[in-house]
């Protein structure tokens, strides 16, 4: 552990923060200078980048979402294949921007998860991406696998970064809120002046990842995403079908709750596709109705949920969604006259914001400072999150 008692003595720290999110499109790889902790802590983001999975391996990670494709053996190696390949990004950035391995003192992995279920009669979640093989391949200390404490401790697991949030964000009269929109979709809310026990955090439900997938399967594969909202514009919002799918019982569930690939993955995307074709409704009428349930599960979760308690004076997005003009202009309308605003306005890369979470979570962890919300999470209490892996 004398790598991780040499960092206690540093005040400002180069950390790298890894994150392979719920769409699996590649590793996020966020270079930041740390300095500081807890509170008090100070932020610069050297470099941002996301490197891309090749097509197999991003099968090969699909095939662990479902228990029908899942195998033990399977896991095992992209466990470690996974480690290899963040390693490799770590390398790959940091050649990018001219920079060396010993410039670098501690890398924080979120992992890639593969199964999220803080809610069975045995909570558990795994995220594989080994973090012995990424400090192994790059000789950097390494700090892995938040999520389990904080399960270990009765919580959700999620949102974890809730605390980064409200590091970064906590504001003495304004009620902030931090919408991220990945493949599942969460929202933080900071009340004006707020200790750490009052912030909420939750999923709100799906962000991206059905509409990905039927863009996907419409498209035979030949684009990953609705870019820009291009397709879905040329659609209109079926209002029934809407209805039918707000119905799900996740909307309903009080926080703290999480979501993923699990309840929203491809089997739902499957029985959307053929509700799609049963109202006999174009494609891209499917594909607006879709957009419009991840903003209408936004704005219901606020209403239902936030509202009475803490009335927002602006909403930060972040994510992919961010960057789609048809969800963003959705958010706009429905929240008016709450401004709706790409959290880059406020000087943090949007794309870059999780990753940077992980960078901050591990400087955290390194001093031995508490990383979970338990009011976001559902946790017993407080819980230094992560596993210390030495080089």
């Amino acid at each position: 552990m004398k790598p991780f008692y040499d960092l206690l003595q540093k005040e400002k720290k180069t950390v790298i923060g890894l994150m392979s999110g719920t769409s699996a499109d590649g590793v996020d790889v966020a270079i930041v200078d740390i300095i500081g902790s807890g509170l008090t802590t100070e932020i610069d983001l050297i470099a941002f980048e996301t490197v891309p999975y090749k097509a197999e391996t991003r099968k090969r990670i699909f095939d662990l979402f479902s228990v029908d494709t899942a195998r033990v053996d399977e896991i095992c190696t992209m466990n470690f294949v996974l480690g290899k390949i963040f390693a490799e990004s770590v390398l790959a950035v940091l050649k990018k921007v001219g920079m060396t391995l010993t410039q670098v003192d501690l890398i924080g992995s979120h992992g890639q998860t593969i199964h999220h279920m803080p809610s069975a009669p045995t909570p558990a979640t795994l995220q594989i991406g080994e973090p012995a093989v990424i400090a192994h391949e790059t000789g950097i200390p390494t700090i892995a696998d938040f999520r389990v404490a904080d399960v270990a401790a009765g919580g959700e697991g999620a949102p974890l970064i809730a605390y980064p949030d409200y590091m970064l964000f906590h504001h003495s009269t304004q009620t902030i809120g931090l919408l991220n929109i990945g493949g599942i979709a969460n929202l933080t809310v900071l009340p004006a002046g707020c200790g750490l026990e009052a912030v909420q955090a939750s999923d709100t439900g799906p962000g991206n990842m059905i509409l990905d997938a039927c863009v996907q399967k419409i498209t035979d594969n030949e684009k990953q995403f609705d870019e820009n909202g291009e397709l879905a514009k040329q659609g209109t919002v079926c209002k029934n079908l809407l209805k039918t799918w707000l119905a799900h019982p996740f909307f309903e569930l009080s926080p703290p709750k999480t979501t993923g690939r699990e309840m929203f993955g491809t089997a739902f995307a499957d029985a959307c596709l053929q509700q799609i074709s049963a109202e006999e409704i174009s494609e891209s009428d499917g594909l607006a109705t879709l957009t419009a349930l991840t903003v209408e599960s936004i704005a219901e979760y606020y209403k239902h949920f936030v509202a009475a308690k803490s009335s927002l004076d602006i909403l930060y997005v972040s994510g992919g969604g961010a960057q789609n003009p048809l969800m963003m202009r959705g958010l706009a309308e429905t929240f008016d006259p709450i401004p709706v605003v790409d959290v880059t306005e406020k000087g943090i890369s949007g794309d870059a914001k999780e990753a940077i979470a992980f960078a901050i979570l591990a400087n955290e962890a390194v001093q031995g400072n508490f990383g979970n919300v338990p009011n976001a999470t559902g946790a017993s209490c407080r819980k230094v999150l992560g596993k210390f892996v030495c080089p």
